[in-house]
């Protein structure tokens, strides 16, 4: 467990190492086994696109969901009252995005605190039907691997203006991403 990370853990999530310093960055959420994949695209932002990611590791978006409710009642049942923040955004503070969140559940998993993220959000999941091969090909056929994942930041990053599609077409020939693959959720 990382030093001083252990009410975030309790909260449902916890900065687990920010990226170095760039012009442009990312914020990458990644929870459980996944975390691995995430860690891994955030080495590969950084050392082939020289974009640094914040790396998340969220324990439970349903506790961070449910505390986020609990404080939007709270701000409605007392209106003379200063507004309170959930705890998902005061941990995001000033980032802006992108925000990647991957996950080995279904992307509603992640999906649960969009509302509550201050810019935009990404959500990689496993929907669709099950496949019985190795958890490698796995992540690949549900495209929530490190390619997969960087490929989402970058093109987040192309679209904001802060990266040109070509790096986000290079990237895609790099890491063998087939464009025309069907989608995962509907093979």
């Amino acid at each position: 467990m990382p030093k001083g990370a252990e009410q975030g853990i309790l909260k449902g999530m916890y900065l687990l190492s920010a990226g170095g310093r760039g012009k442009v960055r990312v914020n990458l959420f990644g929870s459980g086994t996944i975390l691995r994949e995430v860690m891994t695209a955030a080495e590969i932002l950084e050392r082939d696109y020289g974009v640094p990611a914040d790396i998340f590791s969220v324990t439970s978006y349903s506790e961070l969901r449910r505390q986020a409710l609990d404080v939007e009642r709270r701000n409605l049942l007392h209106p003379d009252q200063a507004a309170q923040q959930p705890y998902v955004r005061q941990l995001l503070g000033e980032r802006t995005g992108p925000f990647i969140a991957a996950s080995d559940y279904m992307k509603i998993v992640p999906d649960q605190v969009r509302q509550w993220v201050p810019g935009r959000f990404i959500v990689l999941g496993t929907d669709g039907y099950g496949r019985s091969d190795s958890r490698a090909q796995l992540r690949r056929h549900f495209e929530v691997d490190a390619h997969h994942i960087v490929l989402a930041a970058l093109r987040a990053l192309a679209d904001e203006g802060k990266l040109d599609i070509a790096t986000v077409k290079s990237a895609m020939k790099k890491f063998d991403i087939d464009p025309e693959r069907p989608n995962p959720v509907t093979q």
